[in-house]
């Protein structure tokens, strides 16, 4: 006999005084100073609230959380491989279903949330992330993006900008610019391929009440749903740890990284500049770009524009011609 499942139902926010005080992403992890992924995970974590479990595919914020068998969360967390946080989760919320169904589990089900990083969520574990939307469990998978593997050496992954230099993609005489790929646009992968999916969120942690409402809109459907969190990262993006937040605003101020929903097929856009500032404003606030050119430059501002004026529609991406030689 089928039995009713008890969703939670979290209230949006709509101020600072009325976020909880109740924090579940507590002192003693070992991040970065001015980490954007750890303040990501403190204001999911106070969006949830206490009946949450959270996965943690392998990356930064599984290394320096919970090195030396402790960790900073006041809520259950469990490690996943980098290839593997969709699955994982899937098994979770499949698991309360059948304690839910056998009588074995009371109230209501807990908040599955999956924290994975640019390339636990659409590099290395793509796979995991689409068959846990395609499958239509009542999960919330996060991309909390630093835009590279930070945690092995700042390697280049598929959401580093173009023309950024990491220990993947120096800049050279033969490559000049450095990395010569445009990045992957996340939401678009999965508003474009998965039909079970009702709601996907962006979100900056500089605008951290837009942020917490958002995660609370996406827990309160039932399904799959996924968010785009932007999180800048002092060491790999080379700009000093107390200007994480200006980092974050000024990508949303230059259009390098758009705030919007997509819910029931509807775009909502927050925060949205009456007027652009330039990329390179932007850009040349880390030391990852001081490398680039006027040229190089130009050619991510024309990218950008492209962008911004057909919002929810992919932008054709240049794509480096096949090498002529080996």
């Amino acid at each position: 006999m089928a039995i009713a499942v008890e969703t939670q139902k979290l209230e949006p926010i709509r101020s600072v005084r009325k976020v909880p005080k109740e924090e579940y992403y507590v002192p003693g992890h070992r991040t970065c100073q001015g980490c954007g992924p750890a303040l990501c995970y403190k204001l999911v974590a106070k969006a949830a609230g206490p009946n949450t479990i959270f996965l943690g595919p392998t990356g930064c914020m599984y290394v320096a959380n919970t090195s030396y068998l402790c960790s900073p969360f006041a809520v259950p967390w469990m490690h996943a491989q980098i290839t593997n946080g969709g699955a994982v989760a899937s098994g979770v919320e499949a698991a309360y279903q059948v304690l839910i169904r056998k009588g074995k589990w009371e109230g209501p089900l807990p908040n599955v949330i999956v924290m994975g990083g640019d390339g636990g969520s659409v590099d290395i574990g793509l796979q995991a992330m689409s068959a846990m939307m395609y499958r239509g469990h009542d999960a919330l998978f996060i991309c909390y993006d630093n835009e590279a593997y930070a945690n092995t050496g700042i390697q280049t992954s598929p959401t580093t900008p173009y023309g950024a230099n990491t220990t993947f993609t120096p800049p050279g005489p033969a490559i000049p610019e450095g990395k010569k790929l445009f990045p992957k646009d996340p939401p678009q992968l999965v508003i474009g391929g998965h039909p079970a999916v009702k709601y996907v969120a962006t979100a900056s942690v500089a605008y951290p009440i837009d942020l917490i409402t958002k995660v609370r809109k996406a827990l309160n459907y039932q399904g799959p749903s996924f968010m785009h969190i932007h999180c800048p990262c002092p060491k790999g993006w080379k700009f000093d740890a107390n200007k994480t937040i200006d980092i974050a605003r000024m990508a949303v101020e230059t259009g390098m990284w758009v705030l919007y929903e997509w819910e029931n097929g509807e775009y909502k856009y927050q925060h949205k500049p009456r007027e652009y500032k330039p990329v390179k404003e932007y850009m040349k606030a880390q030391g990852r770009f001081v490398h680039l050119t006027e040229e190089h430059i130009a050619k991510m501002q024309a990218f950008i524009d492209a962008k911004l004026k057909a919002p929810g529609i992919p932008v054709e991406v240049p794509v480096p011609l096949p090498r002529a030689e080996a």
